[in-house]
């Protein structure tokens, strides 16, 4: 989409087969892989050579989901979903914040999460690497206040993409704890998750999120937030306005519609 409308899209994959594809359709990538701080510097001087020394924005798009309850997640688990969603991000922002000052003006779009606002049960890393990711955005763009940088946060809800089979993929280590109290939980919980979720009324497709993304780069004044899908729209005003225990309530009936209740 911001290919179609004259920007040069400098796009990042860690998979040789993604890198790929996305040269088949044209695009010059660059290898990352956020959880390596080599690979972060490497990557960001690599994308500043492409574009000639001057780059417009930076759009934070990759992350994942590292499902299970709190207790059953052991440190390496804990570290590598904040290395992957937060700390890797924030190091190749950092990187090209002195350009962007520099040439007075910038944008950094970070694509959050609806569950940065209300934590997911078992999905409880996830969400507090998004809660972080909300406060830090926050930070940053106090911080570069006056400097022509512009910092937005897209705050998406259930998008039709490979999101579920990726959480799937990092639900398997828990599957083979056999003394976890959510073992059969987590059973029901790896067959609710599918690849390209079918779009409806409450699960938009990727392009929803593009416009989105679109609009932070280019409007005069990017709006902060950008809630995308009706679901992430509800949890704004839900978090905003309901005490935390009926909100407690509403997610455990959510859970136990959804999946039943945890064998324990």
């Amino acid at each position: 989409m911001l290919a179609s409308r004259g920007w040069t899209v400098i796009p990042t994959a860690r998979r040789p087969d993604d890198m790929d594809r996305l040269r088949e359709m044209g695009f010059n990538p660059v290898h990352l892989d956020l959880a390596s701080a080599e690979s972060v510097i490497h990557a960001a001087r690599r994308a500043l050579e492409i574009a000639g020394g001057r780059m417009g924005a930076i759009v934070n798009n990759a992350g994942y989901g590292q499902p299970g309850a709190l207790e059953d997640l052991d440190r390496e688990m804990l570290r590598r979903q904040f290395e992957v969603n937060l700390f890797g991000l924030m190091e190749l922002t950092n990187f090209f914040v002195p350009h962007f000052i520099r040439q007075g003006f910038g944008r950094i779009v970070n694509v959050s999460s609806m569950v940065g606002w209300i934590a997911l049960p078992f999905m409880g890393a996830y969400s507090a690497s998004k809660f972080a990711l909300e406060a830090v955005s926050d930070a940053m763009r106090v911080e570069l206040h006056g400097t022509g940088v512009a910092v937005s946060l897209i705050e998406p809800g259930p998008i039709a993409t490979r999101f579920g089979g990726n959480a799937r993929h990092h639900l398997e280590r828990l599957l083979e704890k056999s003394d976890s109290r959510f073992l059969n939980f987590y059973r029901r919980f790896a067959q609710n998750f599918h690849d390209q979720s079918p779009r409806s009324l409450f699960r938009l497709p990727p392009e929803a999120v593009a416009r989105k993304i679109v609009h932070a780069l280019e409007s005069r004044h990017p709006r902060i937030r950008y809630p995308v899908t009706i679901p992430a729209h509800l949890a704004s005003a839900v978090r905003r306005l309901l005490p935390d225990r009926l909100l407690d309530r509403l997610v455990i009936l959510y859970w136990r519609r959804k999946i039943g209740p945890p064998a324990v």
